[in-house]
């Protein structure tokens, strides 16, 4: 800025003072400061409204000349610059005479942009991560709209250490399963990283709830967050995580086996943690075999099935909504041990998207939800379908159908007609010929569907 690099700004300080230094000049000295920390150069004119005599005279005094008429006054940098550089008051000109008269300037201008770069920086991993997994466009969107990352870290340097800590935490996401602790350990070394109200927390649980099909936001509470956790297979710990199940046959050769045994011959719904079932993954004792196995969004469906068929009930899971980090262990028990699956939910875009992520996990064959059974199901009436539409990735049409009726079925609706198939099945129907049950017809039957004993497929 004109100073000599290897000392500071040198002059004639006493003259310097009397040229600028003065009430009348201020306005000046404040004008070349702000340019100089705005990195711009001291050139052109800086322009006073509605001058005062006295700042008049000033300025005609430094520059030896008329300032001119009217209200306004306007002082050439250049010149005064050239001014004090011939008159020895400042050497280095107008740069080093605003240093020594207020002290060193710093350039706010390079600090912000030094500033700005080190946070791209920063930021860059997130970038790379998005590219990779276009999924998490929306949480970045967020992320940068909030200015969460920023107000958490507050600096750069901080940021780049817990920036590196949140894409090893999504990069291990989803997981077949695996502690929340245990994930924040292998991420990041601390056990504690991803426990409620954590920064590493904050800004991973937005991101999962979007890679769970959901909005970075969610409704604030503990079940809400511990469903987006085990949407990505993560669980808060082993006896929290749940599955309700029925029918499952067991054995004799582990406490899990030996649980659902019992279950199963009292015609009553049991539920598993991932506890037990962790056990079961390493000694299956499940007793299905490659039978077909029911799956059902809503609990209500089973415990229907409990009522009316009990200890003849096939094998029947709920998964509850988004499967918890249980439902996904014991399907893949399931799957394991030779199981076939069929497959319902509700009719809304929850549904299918809690569908598209298990069709992800396991496959499954339709279990009447599909267009042909929505259509169907349409006579029993239902609610107005709300919320952001999304592909039924097991049938293309079925999106379609929906936004044109533009109706959701919750399962409760079409109870008679589940528990119809499951009663058909106890009995008549083969492992291998359920392929066919979203094409039988509806049977319609009342509130509380067919009883034992009933008709069977």
């Amino acid at each position: 800025m004109g100073a000599d690099a290897s000392g500071p700004p040198t002059g004639d300080s006493e003259r310097l003072r009397r040229l600028l230094g003065g009430e009348h000049t201020s306005w000046l000295v404040s004008r070349a400061r702000r340019r100089l920390e705005q990195g711009r150069p001291l050139t052109g004119v800086a322009t006073l409204g509605n001058a005062s005599p006295d700042q008049r005279r000033a300025a005609e005094l430094l520059l030896g000349r008329r300032a001119g008429a009217g209200t306004s006054l306007s002082v050439s940098l250049d010149d005064v610059d050239a001014l004090l550089r011939a008159s020895g008051a400042a050497p280095g000109g107008l740069a080093d005479a605003i240093h020594l008269l207020t002290g060193p300037v710093e350039n706010l201008a390079a600090q912000a942009a030094a500033e700005a770069s080190a946070w791209s920086a920063a930021r860059a991993p997130l970038d790379q991560l998005v590219a990779a997994r276009p999924i998490l466009m929306s949480w970045l969107s967020w992320l940068d709209g909030t200015g969460t990352l920023g107000r958490l870290t507050g600096t750069p340097e901080t940021a780049v250490t817990l920036v590196r800590g949140l894409v090893a935490v999504l990069d291990a996401l989803p997981s077949p399963g695996i502690a929340l602790g245990r994930l924040a350990a292998a991420c990041v070394g601390d056990a504690h990283a991803l426990d409620d109200g954590r920064p590493l927390t904050t800004l991973a649980l937005p991101a999962v709830r979007v890679l769970g099909g959901s909005s970075p936001t969610g409704d604030g509470s503990a079940v809400g967050r511990r469903a987006a956790w085990a949407a990505v297979g993560v669980h808060r710990d082993d006896l929290s995580s749940t599955v309700l199940c029925l029918g499952i046959p067991g054995g004799s050769a582990t406490s899990t086996g030996r649980i659902l045994a019992a279950a199963t011959e009292a015609g009553e719904p049991c539920v598993l943690t991932l506890r037990q079932l962790s056990h079961s993954q390493h000694q299956p004792d499940l007793g299905v075999g490659a039978r077909t196995v029911f799956l059902c969004e809503n609990p209500i469906v089973l415990a229907s099935a409990a009522d009316e068929l009990g200890a003849t009930a096939p094998p029947l899971v709920c998964v509850s909504g988004q499967p918890s980090a249980a439902v996904l262990s014991l399907l893949d028990t399931l799957t394991r041990d030779g199981a076939r699956f069929v497959y319902h939910g509700d009719f809304d875009w929850g549904g299918l998207r809690i569908a598209n992520g298990l069709l992800e996990r396991i496959t499954w064959q339709p279990w009447r939800f599909d267009t042909e059974a929505y259509r169907t199901a349409l006579a029993v009436g239902g609610g107005e379908l709300t919320g952001r539409p999304v592909d039924a990735a097991w049938d293309p049409e079925l999106r379609s159908a929906l936004e044109q009726h533009a109706i959701r079925i919750d399962e409760e609706l079409v109870l008679p007609d589940l528990l119809a198939d499951l009663a058909a099945a106890t009995t008549r129907q083969a492992p291998g010929r359920m392929s066919d049950i979203h094409h039988r017809p509806p049977t319609h039957g009342g509130p509380g569907g067919p009883r034992r004993g009933s008709s069977r497929l």
